[in-house]
Formats: structure tokens, C-alpha cells, sequence
């Protein structure tokens, strides 16, 4: 991996040693370069937004399609990208090292595992095989040289099991395994998130912001989070103004063009020397 790549990594990596940071996810390369020139320190991916970019439901984009948006994505800017790398694509924890592998190929800066199985009968996996596959994912870091930090996540409140304790449980379970950074998205009370920072300290926490939080960077860097994303919701705000327009349109108006950013503003970002 080039000492380009290797900068990316340490610099993320020291993004998690103190303070707290935004780390908006982009969809494709546009968005990437828009969030870049913008000032972000580093940039993750999103299953869901670059799922409905292609046009299909998210999870549902292959492997080989994931790690070709990745490599594209670490191409297009010069700041780390952290991958939304979901249950690691594979049904056993050896299938999750052999992915991770070619994850950290792509010259990704981060990667998170998640214990969701997608089933809606049994929505997560049982503790002793998820805690296996972030041991697995830490095996295939460290065999590429370590320098990419592991995310662990516990999806219990997205999976309709809001149980805190358990949550907690998983978290430290997951840090014990080998993750680096700590997250369970779903969790948005102050109370629930200064109890989570607590139960993975020292490791830090990644806390996800969607709609309707009224909780501000302040806030959270006040009750020790580390890392703050938001998953699809830039998307999903894409998609809104989108469907806001095309209403319009459908409408016989054009009323929807107006919060548009102007065409020079938006070519600008694309030319030569934007990095």
C-alpha cells in the first residue's frame, strides 16, 4: 500500500485518540468530492445511500460491486473512507477474514462489522458468532498490517431489541474481540449514549445522527463521544429534494428548482486540482 494510504490511515486513527469529529458518508464520487471540498476530516460510506444510487435495495448490492464503490471512493479524495462493510458479506466468519481482506485492499481507512443477520425472524446473531467475526475481520487487519481501524457494531435497537444492558454487553464483548472503535446506532437518548461511552471507554464510540435529533456536536463531545455519522441520511435529504422537485414538475410547476445549488457552483468542484 502506498505512504499515501498509510498517511490516511494513521491520521484516522488519531481522529479517535481525543475530541470529537463528523463523519458524513457520500454515496458516490460527486457527493465524496462535495463533502471534501467542504472541509470534513474523513468520509464514510453508506450501504443504503450507495445501495439506492444503483437502484437497488440495500443490502442487496454484491460484493464485487461494494469494494469496486470503495476503491473508487478512496481514489476520488484524499481523505481517509471509512467502509460500511455490513455483517461482512459472508455467511461464515472465515468467508468475513477472506472479504475484510479485500476490503483493506481497496485502501480504505476503516471498516466496520455489524452482528445484524438481515433475518427478519432472528434479526441478530447470537453473541458468541458475532464476537467470532470481529476476531476474524482483526485477523485479516493485522495479517495486512494492522493499520486500519475496526469498527464493531451492535445493531440492537435497529434490530427491535432495545435492551441497553445487552447492547453494553456486545460492545465490550466486540472491544475484547479486537475493535478498535465501538458503535450502536439506534441510540439516542443522553442518558443511553453517556452509559454506552462509559461501558467501552477507553475505546471510543461512534454515535449515528438520522432525523428528528436534536442533540448538536457540542452535545455529544460533552458526554464523550468520540465520532459522530449519519449513515444514509445525506441521501436520504438527496432523495428528498429530488422527489420535492420532481413532485413539482409532475405538478406542472417548477417551483422545486429553487433551493438548487447553481451550475457553476457544482461544475467548479469537479475541475482540475480539486483535490
Amino acid at each position: 500500500m502506498t505512504h499515501a494510504i498509510e498517511a490516511r490511515r494513521a491520521a484516522f486513527k488519531a481522529l479517535h485518540q481525543q475530541g470529537c469529529f463528523i463523519i458524513p458518508n457520500p454515496w458516490d464520487i460527486g457527493s465524496a468530492v462535495l463533502l471534501q471540498h467542504m472541509g470534513f476530516k474523513a468520509l464514510a460510506s453508506t450501504s443504503s445511500g450507495h445501495a439506492w444510487s444503483v437502484g437497488q435495495q440495500d443490502g442487496r448490492v454484491p460484493l464485487a460491486q461494494v469494494l469496486d464503490h470503495l476503491r473508487q471512493l478512496v481514489q476520488a479524495v484524499d481523505l481517509p473512507i471509512n467502509a460500511d462493510f455490513v455483517a461482512g458479506y459472508a455467511d461464515t466468519p472465515k468467508g468475513v477474514e477472506t472479504h475484510v481482506h479485500q476490503a483493506v485492499d481497496t485502501g480504505i481507512a476503516g471498516l466496520s462489522i455489524e452482528d445484524a443477520t438481515g433475518d427478519p425472524a432472528h434479526p441478530l446473531r447470537e453473541q458468541s458468532d458475532a464476537v467470532e467475526r470481529i476476531q476474524a475481520a482483526r485477523q485479516a487487519i493485522d495479517h495486512a498490517g494492522g493499520t486500519v481501524l475496526l469498527v464493531g457494531r451492535a445493531e440492537n435497537f435497529l434490530a427491535g431489541q432495545p435492551d441497553l444492558d445487552g447492547t453494553a454487553r456486545r460492545l465490550q464483548a466486540y472491544a475484547e474481540a479486537g475493535a478498535d472503535c465501538l458503535y450502536a446506532p439506534g441510540i439516542h437518548s443522553e442518558e443511553h449514549i453517556r452509559i454506552l461511552v462509559q461501558a467501552v471507554a477507553p475505546k471510543p464510540l461512534n454515535v449515528l445522527i438520522g432525523s428528528n435529533h436534536t442533540l448538536t456536536l457540542a452535545d455529544l463531545a460533552g458526554l464523550g463521544v468520540r465520532r459522530i455519522s449519519v449513515g444514509g441520511a445525506l441521501a436520504r435529504c438527496a432523495w428528498g429534494a429530488l422527489h420535492k422537485a420532481a413532485t413539482a414538475l409532475a405538478q406542472g410547476h417548477f417551483k422545486g428548482f429553487d433551493e438548487a445549488l447553481p451550475y457553476p457552483q457544482i461544475n467548479g468542484l469537479f475541475g482540475p486540482g480539486r483535490h
